[in-house]
Parts: structure tokens; C-alpha cells; sequence
């Protein structure tokens, strides 16, 4: 899981042998050195009439395997021609031609695998200087979310499907605003920097129109006209906005296209279906309509939970999607965090062959 939170500085590179390699490559490894050893006393075993020197020349390689360290399989290597210059004196009936090309082999195979190693480390340095600019990209584009706002308790969540990703498509955004905070979840319909670039515009229209527009469907009209009016552009966004204004007003709901947010109310859970359907954002314009708000009781002790459908599409062995509703229902709710971190492990339980999408979640719950 990747959560936004506070850097205390940029990532340390540290090359070193990997600590926690797989099981399986453990085994193997340790196989090889096992192997190797058999050799060098079977040589000395079977007299001077035979020789297994070349096998040494696999301990380099061994040497190799989840270390990022070139003195590694250099030291490794070395004891191997030394240990092939003592078979060479052990097996006297061998042919000096041999052992002399077992020993140059051994020092050829060292020599690839200090190239391989300082390979590797390089290529680990430049993952980690992306992966920094990637970290940047995101605090940039996915703000830090306060954990209170007045008398909104907030929790955010965004979870990359793949690995190594630090940002993709989902997006969301909490603010203050002369109407109040108003909040925003919103999933990009495409991959890659296209994705990227088209939830920074979104962000960055959403930021200014819900500081200046009082009605909130108007500000996801803006949204939808700098989407549409940007150049060779096939990207669409789904999202949801909702605003809550000072009590005793009720809360706003605007749906763009986007899965329904659930509301924790009275002990049960229900989806918050719009008033009338949208069209994402980017498509107003083609197949009409408008955009509609829906008006939302949220008292006191109300939770309301927008998620993006990464949650709701994850798939489990037998190809069902994940029944968010019903698992929101057996969840506790009091507090925003502790039911985010909840979730997604239910939902990693569900999904146990991972994620297949990007997913964001956040939940606000009122506490007065």
C-alpha cells in the first residue's frame, strides 16, 4: 500500500546484498555451493588422474546472485583460482592445458559477473532517482490531506496496482473553501503520462472553481469545459465532488459518471445514487444533459466513503468483484483511518491475485 504522507527526506541508496531474496533462489543458491563443494572433494577424492576444476567456475555466479557489491564475486573468484591452481599440483596427471583453461574460465565467469553486478547497481540508482521524481510528482499532484477539517475527520488512501508505481490516473483532492470544504474522487479513463497529465488539469481547475463557484454542479461544468477544450485529447474522468457546507445546511453530492460514495447513517450502509445520470467529465458536450447536486443529510456521527473502482472491480479466484457495500456494512466506522486500513486488507484478501487498477479512498466522518 502506498500511503501520502510527509517525506523526512530523500531515499538513501544503500547497495548491499539483498537480504530477503526468494525462497526458492535461496535454495538454489545455496544448492550450487553445495554442488560446488561436492566437486572439489570428489577431485581429491578420485586421485590425480581426474579433475572437476571447471565446476568452479559456477562460484562466481554464485557470488553474484542478490549482492550489488563487485568485491563479491571479485573475492569469490580469486579463492576459485587458487583452489584450481591447487587441483593443478593435486592432479598431475591432468593435462596443464586443463587446468590452465578451467582457471581462465574461472576468471572470465569473475569477470562478467563484476560487470553484471555493477550493472545492476547501476540500474538500481537510476530506479531510485525516478522513483524519487515520481515521489515528488505525486506529493505535487496528491496533496497532503489534513487528518480534521472543522468538524470533518478525514482519512485518505491511494493504492498503486503495480509495484514499483507511485502515480497513475486516480485522484482526489480535500478543501477549504468559502462554502465549506468540498472534496473530490475522480478516476481517469486511461494509462501513463497521458493519465498523469489529464488528473493534474483536473486538480488544478478543481483547486481554483471550488474556491470561486458557490454552486458545486457549476464548478464540475468547469471541469468538464477545460477537459473537453484540451487538444488531442481522449481522456475522460469519472468523479464524484461533494461539498458540505456550514451546519445546519446539508451536504452536496455531485456525480460525474462515477461510482456511487456510501453513506454510514443510522447503522446502515447506502449508496448515494445521483438524482440523474452524467456523463464523465470531458463528454458533456457530446452526449448532452448536465450535471446535477443532490443534497445529503450527514449528521453527526455519519460517514461517507468515496473509492474509486479499483476497490470495486478487484476480483477474487472465482471472478467476482469485490461486494464493497456489503463488506462497508460489517466494517466499523468511528474512525476514518482505522476503516480505510481495514478495508484494503479485505480487499487484498479478496484479490489474491493483486489489484489489477489503481485504487483511492477517502472517508470523512462528522464528529459534532
Amino acid at each position: 500500500m502506498l500511503d501520502v504522507v510527509k517525506p523526512e527526506g530523500p531515499p538513501k541508496v544503500v547497495l548491499r546484498r539483498a537480504r530477503f531474496l526468494p525462497r526458492w533462489s535461496r535454495r538454489l543458491t545455496i544448492g550450487g555451493y553445495l554442488l560446488a563443494a561436492a566437486a572439489v572433494a570428489a577431485d581429491f577424492a578420485t586421485g590425480p588422474g581426474i579433475t572437476f576444476a571447471p565446476v568452479l567456475a559456477v562460484l562466481p555466479v554464485l557470488a553474484s546472485v542478490g549482492t550489488r557489491r563487485i568485491a563479491d564475486p571479485l573475492v569469490v573468484g580469486l579463492i576459485a583460482v587458487l583452489l584450481v591452481v591447487g587441483m593443478a599440483f593435486y592432479d598431475a596427471d591432468v593435462p596443464m592445458v586443463v587446468m590452465a583453461t578451467a582457471a581462465a574460465t574461472v576468471a572470465v565467469v569473475t569477470f562478467f559477473g563484476c560487470a553484471n553486478v555493477a550493472a545492476l547497481a547501476a540500474q538500481e540508482r537510476e530506479l531510485t532517482s525516478v522513483r524519487t521524481i515520481a515521489e515528488a510528482a505525486q506529493r505535487a499532484l496528491l496533496r497532503l490531506v489534513p487528518r480534521r477539517m472543522g468538524p470533518l475527520v478525514v482519512a485518505v488512501r491511494y493504492v498503486a496496482a503495480e509495484a514499483e508505481a507511485r502515480i497513475g490516473g486516480d485522484l482526489y483532492e480535500v478543501l477549504r473553501t468559502p462554502y465549506g470544504v468540498r472534496l473530490l474522487v475522480g478516476d481517469v479513463c486511461g494509462k501513463g503520462l497521458g493519465a498523469v497529465e489529464t488528473a493534474a488539469d483536473v486538480l488544478g481547475v478543481f483547486r481554483e472553481a471550488a474556491r470561486a463557484e458557490p454552486d458545486l454542479a457549476a464548478v464540475a461544468r468547469r471541469l468538464d469545459m477545460a477537459l473537453a477544450r484540451r487538444p488531442e485529447s481522449e481522456e475522460f474522468v469519472t468523479a464524484v465532488l461533494v461539498g458540505f457546507p456550514e451546519a445546519p445546511e446539508p451536504a452536496v453530492v455531485v456525480n460525474c459518471g462515477h461510482p456511487p460514495p456510501l453513506l454510514y447513517h443510522a447503522g446502515a450502509v447506502d449508496e448515494v445514487s445521483p438524482p440523474e445520470e452524467a456523463p464523465p467529465l470531458a463528454l458533456l458536450g457530446l452526449v448532452g444533459g448536465d450535471y446535477h447536486s443532490r443534497t445529503l443529510d450527514f449528521d453527526c456521527g455519519d460517514l461517507l466513503l468515496l473509492y474509486t473502482d479499483g476497490v470495486t472491480e478487484a476480483r477474487d479466484a472465482a471472478n467476482r468483484f469485490y461486494p464493497l457495500a456489503q463488506r462497508c456494512a460489517s466494517l466499523p466506522h468511528r474512525d476514518p483511518d482505522a476503516l480505510l486500513d481495514q478495508l484494503l486488507v479485505d480487499v487484498r484478501a479478496h484479490a489474491d491475485a493483486g489489484l489489477t487498477d489503481d485504487a483511492a479512498l477517502l472517508a470523512v466522518r462528522r464528529e459534532r
